[in-house]
Formats: structure tokens, C-alpha cells, sequence
């Protein structure tokens, strides 16, 4: 029987630079995609995937994070004697989504560093990474795709979507052997390669889904580009050591870190929202006249 997928590492320490000046004094993944943080809709992804446990590997300017998923009772009390219910209600419910674990990140720059100081804390089980800038919206939760087939296959799983000559300069690409529909073995992974050297058009995004063996593979990895430690070059030398999957995620991707998708999330998001799709796609149809 396998272990169930209880924690979930979300690396948050990055200084989120593609959105500066907006990101000077507050976290990228604290931006608001219609009226929730980034990282609210990241968290309500695994908590409906079957987390428990949030570690989010953080820095000393993400401190609103922190805040944002703990109590604050003035601003409850505030809201209980002006009737505001319903408010209060989504307040409260932000602080029980999950057990949320905090750590400094600590080592050598590069995406491989938060994983590693999340190692005492995630011990021998399986977990999940997701990334705080990252919103997947479908019928199921993007995650929860990658536990049905680590269930079924009991090893580590890569989300994957298909990606376009320009995604191939974005995204680590994905070699691999068609198992079932929509799920793949991996035969190699290459770090952004660019549309001529690309082994196919299926990119790396959204997350992992990660067994333990990775850590011991992290701590001998050597830095790689820019002299960071890569999680993708550590993932590449797990391949070489037991079958690695990959499952091409079903929904909508945004990469929020990015101005467009940030745009693109708020749009979409604002399109489906019960109080705004009707000015909103009125406002946009107006503009594109």
C-alpha cells in the first residue's frame, strides 16, 4: 500500500523581480488574482489534493505570507460587529486550510535549494512541490493528477503540458514513452532547449510530485547554470535510478510570475465571477471595438 501524499513544499523565496516596482515592498505570490492572493489559489489546489501539511520555504521580505494564512483577530472582531458574516467567514477559513510550516531558505541560489531545507521536516515520505506563482484551474485539481498516478505507479511524477516552439525556451521538455493516455515515462528532461534541440513539445510545469531518494540526489547535485542548484539537474540523475512519470495535466495553466498570465488569470478568473463577468465582458468587448 502506498503512503498517502500528506506535504506539500511551496518555495517562496525568490525576489520577484519580473514585477518590480510592485513587488519592492510585498511578495509576488501575495498579488491578488480578482480577490485572493496567488498563493491562496496554489494552497486550495493541494488542500484538495489531500495535503495537511503546507511548508513553505520563505526569506525575511515574504513576511505578509505568514500573516495572510494566520489569525488576526482585530480585523475579525471588527468585521463580527459590523455584520459582515460572510467576510468573516472567508477570513477564518484561510488560517485551517492546513498545518502551515515555515523555514528560511538557507544554501545556494537556484530551485533546488527550498527543496533540500524542507528534508528534516519531510522525512521518508513522498510529497508535492508546487510553485507560488502558479495557478491551474480545471475540473480537478492539477495535483490531485499527479497523486492518481503516483498511486497507481508508485513513483515520482512530473506535470507536463504541451508546449509551443517559443514554450520550449520557457520550459524544461520532457523525452519520454507513452504509457497510457495523458501519462509517460521519462526518458530524459532538458532544461529549456529551445525549439531546434527540443526532444518534444511536452514542457515541465505547475509541479512534482517527489519520493525521497531525491534528497540524498540534491545534496551531491553540483550547481549548474548561473552556479545554482537545479531541481531539474537532480530529476535528470533520479531518471538514470528508477522510472520517473510524467502526466499531462488536464485545466488551465497560468504562470502568474509573469505580467501576461497574471493578466491572463484576472481576465479569465473575472469572465466566470458571478459579480464581475457581465461589466467585465462588457468592458472588454467595448475596448476591442
Amino acid at each position: 500500500m502506498s503512503q498517502k501524499i500528506r506535504k506539500a513544499v511551496i518555495p517562496v523565496a525568490g525576489y520577484g523581480t519580473r514585477f518590480l516596482p510592485a513587488t519592492k515592498a510585498q511578495p509576488k505570490e501575495m498579488l491578488p488574482v480578482i480577490d485572493k492572493p496567488i498563493i491562496q489559489y496554489v494552497i486550495e489546489e493541494a488542500v484538495a489534493s489531500g495535503i495537511e501539511d503546507i511548508i513553505i520555504v520563505t526569506s525575511p521580505n515574504k513576511r505578509t505570507i505568514e500573516d495572510h494564512f494566520d489569525n488576526l483577530p482585530d480585523l475579525e472582531l471588527w468585521l463580527e460587529k459590523n455584520g459582515k458574516q460572510e467576510q468573516l467567514e472567508k477570513l477564518r477559513k484561510i488560517s485551517k486550510l492546513a498545518n502551515f510550516i515555515y523555514i528560511r531558505q538557507k544554501g545556494p541560489y537556484g530551485n533546488g535549494t527550498p527543496i533540500l531545507n524542507a528534508r528534516r521536516i519531510i522525512g521518508d515520505e513522498p510529497f508535492a512541490v508546487l510553485w507560488g506563482d502558479d495557478i491551474m484551474i480545471g475540473l480537478k485539481p492539477g495535483l490531485k493528477q499527479l497523486v492518481e498516478v503516483y498511486e497507481k505507479y508508485q513513483g515520482p511524477v512530473l506535470a507536463a503540458l504541451t508546449v509551443d516552439d517559443s514554450g520550449t525556451n520557457k520550459y524544461a521538455i520532457l523525452d519520454t514513452q507513452t504509457i497510457e493516455n495523458d501519462i509517460y515515462q521519462v526518458k530524459s528532461i532538458v532544461e529549456k532547449p529551445g525549439p531546434a534541440k527540443a526532444p518534444s513539445h511536452l514542457g515541465q510545469a505547475h509541479g512534482y510530485l517527489l519520493t525521497p531518494d531525491i534528497f540524498d540526489i540534491l545534496a551531491h547535485t553540483p550547481l549548474g547554470k548561473n552556479n545554482e542548484l537545479w531541481l531539474v539537474d537532480a530529476i535528470s540523475q533520479l531518471i538514470q535510478k528508477r522510472p520517473v512519470y510524467a502526466r499531462k495535466i488536464e485545466g488551465t495553466y497560468y504562470d502568474t510570475g509573469s505580467k501576461l498570465g497574471w493578466l491572463q488569470a484576472n481576465i479569465a478568473l473575472g469572465l466566470e465571477h458571478p459579480e464581475l463577468k457581465e461589466d467585465l465582458k462588457q468592458f472588454l468587448l467595448s475596448k476591442l471595438k
